[in-house]
């Protein structure tokens, strides 16, 4: 739903995966499309009439899992980056948490960023914004982390 061309980081390493917010493979979803930028990572997306809460104005939760789902890229990403891997860890969202700073309008291109805050070990700390015409709408911050063989979420981008 991304309006930019070329492979996101999802399609790349993740192209089965059917998560709501971010999978590739889900076509009920929202299918986020996340690339990478100076700093972490960035995303457009383009809402539906059925995203919204009321009209004119997008729903909460649809608001929540984009920065769920683009953060939890952006973690992914900085692990792989720190540890020289050619492929992300599979991560989870171990906590996040979101401001509703404005509402957010339907009708218009969502811009979404990414940054990881810091990366120690199997976690990454992420603060991710919303914007809708330059007006930041939703900020947030989480903690994602990798997991391992035995975790159920372990091979789900595979």
């Amino acid at each position: 739903m991304g309006s930019e061309g070329g492979t996101s980081v999802q399609e790349e390493h993740a192209p089965s995966s059917i998560c709501f917010g971010c999978g590739p493979a889900n076509e009920d979803g929202l299918r986020i499309r996340s690339f990478r930028s100076e700093g972490g990572l960035e995303m457009e997306f383009d809402p539906k009439e059925e995203h919204q809460a009321f009209p004119g104005m997008i729903n909460g939760g649809i608001i929540g899992t984009l920065l769920d789902c683009h953060g939890n890229w952006t973690a992914a990403m900085a692990l792989m980056d720190q540890s020289g891997d050619s492929e992300p860890p599979c991560t989870v969202t171990a906590s996040y948490s979101i401001k509703l700073r404005r509402p957010t309008p339907f009708g218009t291109t969502l811009s979404v960023r990414g940054e990881a805050l810091s990366v120690e070990g199997d976690r990454a700390r992420v603060s991710m914004s919303l914007s809708a015409d330059g007006e930041v709408c939703a900020t947030g911050e989480g903690l994602f982390v990798a997991v391992k063989e035995g975790h159920p979420a372990f091979h789900r981008w595979n």
